[in-house]
């Protein structure tokens, strides 16, 4: 998210961050704000206040060389050639969740007359701390949402819009209760 590439931070009940101006505090803010507003059924929307979405991407490096690690050398942007995508998540001891965010695809007919709207790509709700993928409870992929029944997966939609959370489809206890324990959690924030 802008500045911050692979960053991860453990936060508690109250946190403080400082650092000196330009260091990305306010993406941190920012990161989990937008995160926070998947739960409320406004990522999409929250993005255009940013700014749309090529304005949340990392604008480095695609890999960080030793020099810049050691800040022997600067830090300089790069223009990406391969598929712009934002990635923000979080996990807790019980449950974990992330969102994949990109570009509508050049050329294709999508469900949108403006190349620069985002669509959500990927959504997936875990168990535990870690992300693997057999700790999937529930795994949005485009359009389709599928929930762990066991050993197997059972398809629950097939048509989600593309620039709505699966938070605001799938909110059945019964059927999927991983999805309301993490929307509550999110919002809660």
């Amino acid at each position: 998210y802008r500045s911050l590439l692979d960053f991860s931070v453990a936060l508690g009940p109250l946190n403080v961050i400082t650092g000196p101006n330009g260091c990305g505090k306010s993406h941190v803010y920012r990161a989990l704000r937008l995160l926070a507003e998947t739960a409320h059924g406004g990522v999409i929307q929250s993005l255009a206040r940013e700014g749309g979405l090529p304005s949340t991407f990392w604008a480095g490096p695609g890999t960080l060389s030793r020099g810049m690690r050691a800040g022997e050398i600067p830090v300089q942007g790069t223009v990406s050639d391969g598929p712009a995508q934002l990635r923000v998540g979080f996990a807790g001891e019980d449950f974990g969740y992330t969102i994949s965010l990109g570009l509508v695809p050049p050329g294709s007919l999508g469900p949108t007359a403006f190349e620069l709207d985002p669509e959500i790509k990927r959504e997936t709700i875990f168990s535990g701390e870690f992300y693997r993928p057999s700790a999937a409870l529930v795994d949005r992929t485009a359009a389709i949402a599928k929930v762990r029944q066991g050993r197997s997966w059972q398809v629950v939609a097939q048509h989600l819009p593309m620039f709505e959370s699966l938070f605001n489809h799938l909110a059945d206890p019964s059927q999927a209760p991983e999805v309301l324990r993490v929307r509550d959690a999110i919002g809660g924030w």
